[in-house]
């Protein structure tokens, strides 16, 4: 969420959302005069996130129930988190309607597993155990940003944990 940058009042998407662990963060940075558009296309994980929202009392959160590539979204939001969204990643309409819904220079924050370089290929069972309990294809997974690039996101990636994890951020053009 820091590598956002967002500011007071600005409006971010947090795409596939799940349970909202992710909200907290976002609603303190972007303050009541703000807005968090969360979006999952899962019922049951966004009523946990509502069930977040409610104890924390955060007006400005807005839970979306949709697949990504049909939901509802501000005409230009300053920011989206794509945490662990493997699959949205490797979703072109989904991507492309995202991106569609950004400012000119919004900024991303993306992160998820990776297939580990060949240095660390003792991680990859253990990624692919976790790919297979998670999303619904393992395609992708040795660059899961690469839609984004190919998009025109300037992203900078940070791989962790030997590279079986990484954190990408950057801008829109």
């Amino acid at each position: 969420v820091e590598r956002l940058g967002l500011q007071r009042g600005q409006i971010v998407l947090d795409i596939g959302c799940g349970s909202g662990m992710s909200l907290d963060l976002l609603q303190q940075a972007v303050g009541p005069e703000g807005r968090v558009i969360a979006i999952d296309q899962s019922p049951e994980m966004l009523e946990q996130a509502r069930q977040r929202v409610e104890r924390g009392g955060w007006s400005q959160v807005e839970l979306v129930c949709s697949p990504i590539q049909q939901a509802s979204l501000p005409a230009r939001a300053d920011a989206a988190l794509f945490h662990f969204t493997h699959d949205i990643l490797q979703t072109p309409a989904a991507l492309d309607h995202v991106l569609s819904h950004l400012a000119p220079g919004a900024r991303l924050a993306v992160s998820g597993l990776k297939w580990a370089p060949p240095l660390y290929g003792m991680l990859n069972p253990l990624v692919w155990w976790n790919a297979v309990q998670s999303v619904t294809t393992l395609a992708g997974l040795d660059m899961p940003w690469a839609g984004l690039a190919l998009r025109g996101a300037r992203l900078t990636v940070e791989p962790l944990c030997g590279g079986a994890l990484y954190l990408a951020s950057g801008r829109m053009p």
